[in-house]
């Protein structure tokens, strides 16, 4: 990863031992894809589709054609659906929420998709928050809409930020209330222009202070982080 992305950070934390939050990073040719995902459940069911997920992507890159995030969210949607089985009451809950990056660096590039999971962009200092599609990669109403792809022109010190719904949920603070994302998006604003371990120290104090009492993690939780 540190060969091919400029600045990055990587904040994982499962709520158990496996996850069912998973990241994906690899390199197709020019093009370098990252992806945070969130999958139904978490422990060893979530582990399960997050193993499912990772296989998935491993087998719609290698075929090198169309390395596009609206297109790479459209086929994995199809391998979870089919290898599921879904369509009647079973399984029909089973899926994940996802965000893809793809950055051409070459072309000063990047392209975003996004199954519910939002994309945060932080660019001279204002916070903008790129919208995913309102579905998950899974059985939905609206299954056979195709995911949207949003492409963004890169400036230097742009900095992008994908995650799961993780720490936003997390329960704690004195009222014991939810983080929530207004608060997560302060933090992000006042934290972007440190170095990205500085980043991720930030991330894991904040976490675990508003954690501090009789709180528990209620989910996994993944952010990535990245700066060009």
């Amino acid at each position: 990863i540190k060969k091919w992305l400029p600045e990055y950070f990587i904040f994982w934390k499962p709520r158990d031992i496996v996850s069912g939050d998973f990241y994906w990073i690899n390199k197709v040719d020019n093009k370098v894809i990252v992806i945070a995902a969130d999958c139904t459940g978490h422990g060893v069911p979530g582990a399960f589709m997050s193993m499912l997920g990772v296989s998935f992507l491993n087998e719609i890159t290698a075929n090198k054609n169309n390395i596009h995030a609206d297109i790479i969210l459209n086929r994995l949607r199809e391998y979870v659906i089919s290898t599921l089985s879904q369509g009647g009451e079973e399984g029909a809950k089973d899926g994940m929420d996802m965000s893809i990056m793809i950055f051409d660096f070459e072309k000063n590039l990047a392209e975003f998709a996004g199954a519910f999971n939002d994309l945060f962009m932080i660019r001279n200092g204002e916070l903008s928050e790129i919208k995913a599609d309102r579905m998950p990669v899974g059985v939905y109403l609206k299954e056979l809409e195709s995911f949207n792809k949003k492409e963004i022109k890169l400036q230097k010190g742009d900095m992008f930020y994908l995650l799961s719904d993780g720490f936003p949920d997390q329960f704690g603070g004195e009222k014991g209330k939810k983080f929530m994302i207004k608060p997560f998006k302060r933090m992000l604003l006042e934290m972007h222009q440190k170095t990205m371990e500085e980043q991720k120290a930030t991330l894991k104090t904040t976490l675990n202070k508003w954690m501090e009492g009789s709180y528990k993690q209620t989910d996994d939780i993944i952010i990535i982080g990245v700066r060009v």
